[in-house]
């Protein structure tokens, strides 16, 4: 297992994370394999406005959820981050891996990579940046719980210089 897949593993587990729904994304593919194998229920979705309506309900059903998903799908679900749980004070943790930085190949992927954290700022929605898979854990635990305390969502973002660690 990658350093990367084992930090964020652990640290959903220490946040008491126990529902995942999830956009297919190349960062996170080892670990939406091995999320079911620690005991935290896993739910892929199509979209990312799905996932967030898919976490809600798992929120009141007394369940504890994380989305993983792309910077890309920002865009989809901010409608359904401020109507939905914004609203109605419905925590969420998200994780979202960041595409449109150093070194992206897609010239596609830069608009939304240099928006992401002006999105989240408009929105009033914390974000967590970490620079090393130490501060990586301490984030993601700090997250879930600012998002459950506060009773919105809280996104931590990973960059993809976070993976040359891995």
């Amino acid at each position: 297992m990658k350093p990367l897949t084992w930090t964020i593993l652990q640290s959903l587990l220490k946040a008491r994370i126990d529902f995942a729904v999830s956009v297919p994304d190349a960062l996170f593919a080892e670990v939406l394999e091995k999320l079911e194998s620690v005991g935290i229920t896993h739910i892929p979705v199509t979209r990312e406005e799905e996932g967030v309506g898919v976490a809600a309900g798992a929120y009141l059903g007394g369940r504890r959820p994380v989305i993983l998903m792309q910077n890309s799908g920002l865009g989809n679900c901010l409608n359904a981050l401020l109507s939905l749980n914004k609203t109605f004070g419905i925590p969420l943790l998200m994780l979202i891996s960041q595409r449109g930085g150093r070194g992206e190949k897609i010239v596609a992927q830069i608009p939304m990579g240099e928006a992401t954290i002006p999105i989240l700022k408009a929105a009033c929605i914390p974000f967590y940046v970490p620079e090393s898979l130490q501060q990586l854990e301490s984030h993601i635990v700090e997250a879930a719980e600012r998002s459950w305390k506060d009773e919105l969502p809280v996104a931590v973002i990973l960059r993809r210089e976070l993976c040359e660690e891995d």
